[in-house]
C-alpha cells in the first residue's frame, strides 16, 4: 500500500477528536457498556482490546453512531453522536467493519464508486485510493476473482473515501499477510502524521503492541487499564524478563549468586537461566551478573508483551 494521495485535512475543532462521558448501553439486565470515560487526541492511533463480550463493539457501534447509548455523551469532531450536527461529521468518519459487505459481480472500481456515491465523496478518488492500497492493477477484475486479503485491502480503500478525520478499524488486518500487513500500518502511520485519528479493534494483541500510541482494556462493559503500553506494564508492576546465556556447569552457581537479590527468581535452561526481574532490581541483578565475569556469555531482557499485560489484568 504505497502512500500516493493525501490523507485528509487537518481536524475542524480544536478539542479531542473523541470524548465519551458517562457512557452506558443495557439491553434489559446486560450492562453491554457500563460508564465509559474516554478521550482520544486527534492524530492518535488508539487500541480498544478486549475479550468477547467485553463491549468493545457495542462502544464501536454508538461511537459510530449506529446504536443510541442508554445514557451519557459522545462527540466526534466536537459534533454530539446524537445531535443534528452529526450528519456533517459523519462524512468525515471512516469505517471498516470487521466483516465488509462485497458484491461479487462488481469490480473493484465500481465498488468504490459505489461506496464513494453512499458517501458523498468524489468519485476522483476512487483510482487514487485503489494504488493507495495496492489494487490499481485489480481495479477492473470482478470481486468473485479477489482473494480474502484483496477484499480486506478493498475494504479499506472504501474507509478512506472523503478524506476521513477518524477512522474506525474493527479486525482490519483479517486475511492480509505479513507485507500487506506492514504496508497497511505504514499507511496509518503516514494517516496519522496528517491529523487523522485512528481506533483499531483487534485480537491479535502483537501486532498492535508496537503500533498503538495508546490503548483502552475493556471487561464487563467498562475499561479496566487505560495507557500506552510501557505505562501499562509500570502500572501493573510487572517484571522483566531476563535469558542469561552460559556454560551448563555455571548455570547453578550463577543461579544461586542470582536468586540472592529480593525478587529475582527463575531456573536453569539448557543454554542458561530464565529469570524474572523486578523493574527496580534490574541493575542490581546486572551489577551481580557483570561479577560473574567470563561466566555470562550473553544477557538479553525482555519487556512484557501486551499478550502478558493483558492476561495479567484479566488474573
Amino acid at each position: 500500500m504505497t502512500s500516493t494521495t493525501p490523507a485528509g485535512k487537518a481536524m475542524a475543532t480544536n478539542g479531542p477528536a473523541i470524548q465519551a462521558r458517562g457512557l452506558t448501553k443495557h439491553y434489559g439486565g446486560l450492562h453491554a457498556v457500563d460508564g465509559v470515560d474516554l478521550t482520544v487526541q486527534k492524530g492518535e492511533i488508539f487500541g480498544l482490546i478486549g475479550h468477547n463480550g467485553a463491549g468493545k463493539s457495542t462502544l464501536f457501534k454508538m461511537m459510530l453512531g449506529l446504536i443510541a447509548p442508554t445514557t451519557g455523551e459522545i462527540l466526534i469532531d466536537g459534533a454530539s453522536v446524537q445531535g443534528k450536527d452529526f450528519r456533517a461529521a459523519r462524512r468525515h468518519i471512516g469505517y471498516l467493519p470487521e466483516n465488509v459487505v462485497l458484491y461479487d459481480n462488481l469490480s473493484g472500481l465500481e465498488t468504490l464508486r459505489f461506496f464513494a456515491k453512499l458517501k458523498g465523496a468524489p468519485s476522483a478518488q476512487c483510482e487514487p485510493i485503489l494504488a493507495r492500497v495496492g489494487l490499481s492493477h485489480a481495479g477492473q477484475r470482478p470481486l468473485r476473482e479477489y482473494s480474502k486479503g484483496m477484499r480486506q485491502r478493498l475494504g479499506f480503500a472504501q474507509a478512506l473515501l472523503g478524506s476521513p478525520r477518524v477512522l474506525f478499524l474493527d479486525e482490519p488486518s483479517n486475511g492480509l499477510d505479513p507485507q500487506a500487513i506492514r504496508d497497511f500500518y505504514a499507511t496509518l502511520r503516514s494517516l496519522r502524521e496528517t491529523g487523522v485519528t485512528i481506533i483499531i479493534t483487534s485480537h491479535i494483541l502483537a501486532e498492535l503492541q508496537e503500533r498503538v500510541d495508546r490503548l483502552a482494556i475493556m471487561a464487563n462493559g467498562k475499561i479496566q487499564a487505560l495507557g500506552s503500553v510501557q505505562a501499562l506494564r509500570d502500572q501493573m508492576h510487572m517484571p522483566l524478563g531476563v535469558t542469561v546465556r552460559l556454560a551448563p556447569q555455571d548455570a547453578a552457581f550463577a543461579l544461586e549468586t542470582v536468586s540472592a537479590l529480593t525478587g529475582v527468581s527463575g531456573k536453569a535452561t539448557e543454554q542458561g537461566l530464565r529469570l524474572s526481574c523486578p523493574r527496580d532490581a534490574k541493575m542490581a541483578l546486572l551489577g551481580v551478573l557483570a561479577s560473574l565475569g567470563g561466566r555470562i556469555l550473553d544477557v538479553e531482557m525482555q519487556e512484557p508483551s501486551l499478550e502478558d499485560v493483558f492476561f495479567g489484568l484479566a488474573d
